[in-house]
């Protein structure tokens, strides 16, 4: 249905049927971050468009991020499509095939000191072919494990950093401090998964670094993978933690781990605005190694201008502005950069006061050696069929092998 829909709105764009509503020189950009501190550096970086740019203004429109990719096709299917906006990886190969995407790669070649040749190359993959560039990544984000240190030290635990060190961090150490963790008198859960949404939205976030550290992935080429034995085996290790354990928040309940009511959770650094008045002491580490070592999980989201805004060239502009030297730096104490020259220089590990930097060594390492998530030009179709099949999966009785089997049935005809 969503690919669909981008379809008919790239078509209806060429045609010309989109009625022109927007407020002269306004660019609306598309965001799923309602973080005031994120908000406030996005701010910043229009306000210093605009200075130059005195005619032009930009509304940042937040937009929840399950609701996200169908509302901006819904969008441009009605013909008011935003100018430019955010777009993860597993969306990107579905909104190039469509044509829903504005090639920019002549503005940002030839714009004054932009060095587009900064660019690392294999986090450029998913946007430019060999004489196009539809987007340009401004967080490549390795997934990494908070945890809560004050609750660590209560029960006198060794630290999930403190095992890194040591070599025993690992997926059934999480498991095992998840379960020991546990107060069900005071209501902290042992682990919370990505946003608190890792049954829904964010259940390939959650599922995927587990399945790779065991060896497994989600598909190769026109190849589902999913009901292999050690992708079963890691969904199993998750699936008992919520069941067997009752270490993990399941469905249908709350559990916020950044207001002190979960141990641990697997997120970004983007994510330490939501920490800065916490009253516990917290930490940061990678994700835990599993049989097949480690597999470090990335995930990425570029900047995009949408083919049909009704500002291309202005909106191509505002894309070469947010993604330069100096804005790519700003931006970097919430999301890693794709930019060398930014990532390689000592002030990253610095960039964000909250986080010491051995801890910004962490996200160092992970863009360095991780592997993004899973994409597919049929992406949006995939996640269609494999929505139930995953539902199936959060019940006590489930049937783990046989539930990824069936899933794996759903989603290879589109692979």
């Amino acid at each position: 249905m969503i690919k669909r829909l981008i379809y008919s709105a790239a078509i209806s764009a060429s045609l010309g049927f989109a009625a022109n509503t927007a407020i002269a020189e306004e660019l609306r950009f598309t965001v799923w971050t309602g973080s005031e501190a994120h908000l406030q550096m996005l701010g910043e970086i229009a306000d210093s468009f605009t200075a130059t740019h005195p005619d032009v203004t930009v509304r940042f429109d937040t937009i929840p991020f399950g609701d996200y990719v169908q509302k901006i096709t819904l969008q441009m299917a009605g013909g008011n499509p935003p100018d430019l906006g955010w777009l993860l990886e597993n969306s990107a190969p579905a909104f190039v095939e469509a044509g829903a995407l504005a090639d920019v790669a002549e503005t940002l070649k030839s714009t004054d000191g932009y060095d587009y040749a900064d660019f690392s190359q294999p986090a450029m993959g998913l946007w430019e072919t060999s004489d196009a560039t539809y987007g340009i990544p401004f967080s490549t984000s390795p997934f990494l494990i908070y945890f809560n240190k004050s609750l660590y030290d209560a029960a006198d635990l060794e630290t999930p950093d403190q095992r890194v060190k040591d070599g025993t961090w690992t997926w059934e150490q999480l498991r095992a401090d998840a379960k020991d963790l546990r107060d069900a008198s005071s209501g902290i859960w042992g682990f919370e998964t990505f946003d608190g949404q890792g049954y829904g939205s964010r259940v390939w976030h959650t599922l995927v670094p587990i399945i790779r550290a065991y060896g497994g992935s989600a598909w190769e080429g026109d190849s589902c993978k999913l009901d292999s034995s050690l992708a079963a085996q890691a969904v199993q290790l998750f699936h008992d933690m919520v069941y067997a354990d009752g270490s993990t928040v399941p469905p249908g309940e709350q559990g916020d781990f950044f207001s002190g009511n979960a141990a641990l959770t697997m997120t970004q650094i983007s994510r330490v605005s939501k920490l800065s008045e916490a009253t516990f002491e917290w930490g940061l580490a990678p994700l835990p190694f599993g049989p097949a070592g480690d597999a470090s999980t990335v995930g990425q989201a570029a900047v995009v201008a949408f083919a049909q805004g009704k500002h291309k060239e202005l909106a191509a502009e505002f894309l070469a502005h947010m993604t330069n030297k100096e804005n790519v730096a700003k931006m970097a104490a919430f999301f890693p950069p794709a930019r060398k020259s930014v990532l390689e220089a000592n002030s990253f590990l610095t960039s964000n006061a909250a986080v010491a930097p051995e801890q910004m060594t962490f996200v160092a390492q992970g863009i360095e050696n991780g592997s993004v998530l899973p994409s597919h030009q049929r992406f949006p179709q995939i996640e269609a069929e494999a929505r139930p099949n995953f539902d199936a999966l959060w019940s006590k009785d489930a049937d783990v092998p046989a539930t990824l089997k069936k899933l794996c049935s759903s989603i290879s005809p589109l692979l």
